[in-house]
């Protein structure tokens, strides 16, 4: 089947030299989020994200994936709070802005309250090298949030009501919603649940509002660290044509106690994860993700430095090239080549 892969890479906001070194390793879509804060026009604003968009377009980038929705926005809505109506409508003129500035893809997550969560941020790995790592058994006496419990049931009642709403502004707009899995994939934590936790649970997302708009975001790591055959999770979820992002990384250990490790030596096959792709004729973007600080890094963002990115991103063009052998296939699109997703 074809496959398209489309490479792209996590930048700030402004210029930075990794905005450079992107172009040079032939990176050119560009992932972000949207700036927000008290001095910050609205996230949703038409005006606020075309001058985003332009900035890296004056680059030589293209801004092709928003992550993650902006919080303001979509905190409200996965609480089930009063007002999640109005913040509803703020997310679906986000998405026709979106649409309107030809920026096709916007991964989203349902961790309520409580982000991505790691319980260490240094810890060493291979040759020294620092990586994030979470331990369940840490939190087993933690207080509860200021959210407070919130079942599993509620969280999917308030995605159904989501998805509703919004995947029909997103057909109209030509954007895809990609939901990230939630990471790390053990629920409840501090009395909130998590619904996110295995491929089936990708799935129903996929089933509870069908749409060629209505997809999710597999992100390797989380699913290698649910404990499952990361592989046979991409064909099944890649079997539905709704996989519109990866991000590329790994861990070991399962879902309560994992580290994260460089792309080449954690639990999963890469290698056959890359084939896995080509099998279902993936054709969506694809980042490196969390990646360890290496010697001289000051560790100041962790997973996102920047000599483990240019190693990740060499690897996976190796892994790439290697898959176009085995297949006979040209995997990597241009930043010429078409957008459009299959469905």
């Amino acid at each position: 089947m074809p496959m398209s892969i489309k490479l792209a890479e996590a930048l700030p906001h402004e210029h930075s030299p990794m905005w450079d070194l992107s172009r040079q390793l032939g990176v050119n879509h560009a992932v972000t989020s949207i700036p927000e804060g008290p001095n910050q026009p609205a996230p949703w604003d038409f005006d606020h994200l075309f001058r985003l968009r332009q900035r890296f377009a004056d680059a030589g980038l293209t801004l092709s994936v928003i992550e993650s929705a902006p919080a303001a926005i979509q905190e409200p809505i996965k609480l089930g709070a009063p007002d999640r109506d109005l913040h509803i409508d703020h997310f679906c003129q986000l998405l026709d802005n979106m649409g309107r500035l030809g920026i096709s893809v916007i991964c989203h997550n349902w961790m309520a309250g409580l982000t991505w969560q790691r319980t260490s941020m240094g810890l060493p790995g291979r040759g020294g090298a620092l990586v994030t790592g979470y331990d369940h058994a840490l939190l087993a006496k933690a207080p509860d949030t200021r959210w407070g419990a919130l079942s599993e049931d509620q969280l999917w009642d308030n995605m159904r009501y989501f998805l509703e709403r919004v995947v029909p502004v997103a057909e109209r707009a030509g954007v895809k919603l990609a939901v990230h899995p939630d990471d790390p994939p053990v629920s409840p934590i501090r009395r909130i649940a998590r619904i996110l936790t295995s491929p089936e649970a990708l799935k129903r997302v996929i089933d509870l509002v069908p749409s060629p708009s209505n997809g999710v975001t597999l992100c390797q790591g989380t699913v290698s660290s649910m404990g499952v055959d990361v592989p046979a999770a991409i064909r099944m979820l890649g079997a539905t044509k709704r996989v519109f992002f990866v991000h590329f990384r790994d861990v070991r250990g399962g879902p309560e106690d994992f580290v994260e490790t460089f792309q080449d030596e954690g639990q999963t096959d890469m290698a056959a994860a890359m084939r896995a792709y080509a099998e279902v004729g993936f054709n969506g973007y694809l980042r490196v993700d969390h990646v360890p600080t290496m010697a001289g890094e000051a560790n100041e963002r962790p997973g996102y430095e920047t000599l483990g990115r240019l190693f990740a991103v060499g690897y996976v063009r190796g892994l790439i090239h290697a898959t176009e052998q085995t297949t006979g296939n040209h995997l990597v699109a241009t930043s010429g080549d078409s957008d459009e997703q299959e469905t």
